[in-house]
């Protein structure tokens, strides 16, 4: 290859490279943009009309594994009653979210807190777990192997108009989960590893400055 192609091969190269990192930036944006961080008064709303209908322990326990632990709604609607529950029928205090499942097909533990270990334990409690191999949440559709993404989406855009809430989705929970920690003083690096992110830029998109955290930055004055 001659110094002359060599030159339009790097050209080329790098125009991609630009490519693929706008294109990154626009959908991290575009993201950040549509998905609302629901605030505590919210979350106590969303939880308050789950209680008072059906299947409120399935729903409860998905709520709070997205909002206590970040997880996506792709992760939360592919796990497997084998990945929280152990052999004895007792949920784990760390669930492996298996490559295949996460958005980047990078493997990550999430770790369970004593909040979200009540809901699943009281969620799991309602279940037959005997084929473990089954869906962690069933849908109400007979014939379905339990909620698909597309279907878990739809379910919270559907619980979200439902409660009133504007601009939510079911990336809401997972913008809360960041931005809750956060306030809470937890290290960019720790956060990052917690989200799954390969980069700590696309973290730092899911932070969202809430008037609360900026009266308390101010303080520190």
């Amino acid at each position: 290859m001659t110094k002359k192609e060599q030159k339009q091969v790097g050209i080329s190269n790098t125009r991609q490279y630009t490519k693929n990192v706008e294109n990154i930036t626009f959908e991290v944006n575009n993201m950040a943009k549509q998905a609302k961080t629901l605030t505590q008064q919210e979350f106590r709303r969303v939880l308050d009309y789950i209680t008072t209908r059906k299947h409120s322990a399935r729903n409860r326990a998905m709520l709070y594994l997205m909002y206590c632990a970040g997880t996506r709604v792709g992760e939360t609607s592919a796990l497997r009653i084998e990945d929280a529950v152990d052999c004895d029928g007792n949920v784990k205090r760390e669930i492996l979210l298996k490559s295949d499942i996460t958005k980047g097909n990078v493997a990550r533990t999430i770790y369970v807190s004593d909040k979200l270990h009540k809901e699943l334990d009281a969620y799991i409690k309602t279940l037959d777990i005997t084929d473990r191999k089954r869906k962690l949440f069933y849908s109400q559709k007979k014939t379905s192997d339990g909620f698909s993404p597309n279907t878990l989406t739809q379910y919270w855009h559907y619980l979200f108009s439902a409660c009133g809430i504007d601009n939510a989705s079911s990336h809401s929970m997972r913008r809360s989960f960041a931005t809750q920690i956060s306030s809470k003083g937890v290290g960019i690096r720790v956060l990052q590893k917690l989200m799954g992110h390969r980069s700590a830029q696309t973290t730092m998109v899911y932070i969202d400055a809430s008037d609360e955290m900026m009266r308390k930055a101010v303080e520190l004055v």
